[in-house]
């Protein structure tokens, strides 16, 4: 069963902030579906879903779990571990889903395994389960001071907004198809997704 974890930091003064790109795709996910339903809770330390993707899609029900931990972004490996040990979730199962400053604004890479890049949230996650999980890399560019705290704390401009909208779609179509047909068959074939969905 797979679990989408999006990182972020809780509170009004975080949202449309780059460090919460995370929570952003996963409510964009649950507000933008119809071919979903879903419990929502608090629990785990975070806004916790339990979702279906529904039959007609799929050959059989697919349930899946969305995770936005609550604990502010350097303890996220704390909400995320009460998860993977409640329903004994593999490792390799665990998507998660952030903000990454070596990737342009806009796009979006998909990889396996590895360290945090500095991302605390990332290293914090590590830490709790170790390194082998799937990360979705959301493109928010680097900037020129390299004062990188207040850099990802900062809102998005007008521009850069129009680049996030047009992408969470595309995000939102990956995930479904992951659920359809497994993450490695996705990541084999995200290019043709993204022009058969774009016309």
């Amino acid at each position: 069963m797979y679990l989408f974890v999006g990182l972020g930091n809780p509170g009004y003064q975080y949202k449309n902030t780059k460090h919460n790109i995370g929570f952003e795709i996963i409510e964009y996910f649950i507000n933008n579906n119809k071919n979903i339903t879903y419990t929502k809770s608090l629990r785990f330390q975070g806004i916790f879903y339990e979702v279906i993707l529904k039959e007609e899609l799929a050959k059989e029900a697919n349930k899946f779990l969305m995770l936005m931990p609550l604990t502010y972004m350097n303890l996220s490996g704390i909400s995320v571990k009460q998860v993977v040990d409640f329903y004994k979730i593999n490792t390799n199962e665990i998507i998660v889903i952030h903000d990454d400053m070596d990737i342009k604004i806009g796009e979006f890479k998909i990889k396996f395994n590895g360290g945090s890049a500095g991302h605390n949230g990332i290293q914090s996650i590590i830490n709790y389960i170790g390194k082998d999980f799937y990360r979705i890399r959301i493109g928010i560019n680097r900037p020129q001071d390299r004062n990188y705290k207040d850099y990802v704390l900062n809102k998005f401009s007008p521009e850069e907004l129009i680049e996030i909208k047009n992408l969470l779609p595309k995000v939102n179509i990956i995930i479904e198809n992951i659920i359809l047909e497994g993450i490695e068959k996705t990541i084999s074939k995200i290019g043709l997704l993204l022009i058969k969905n774009s016309n």
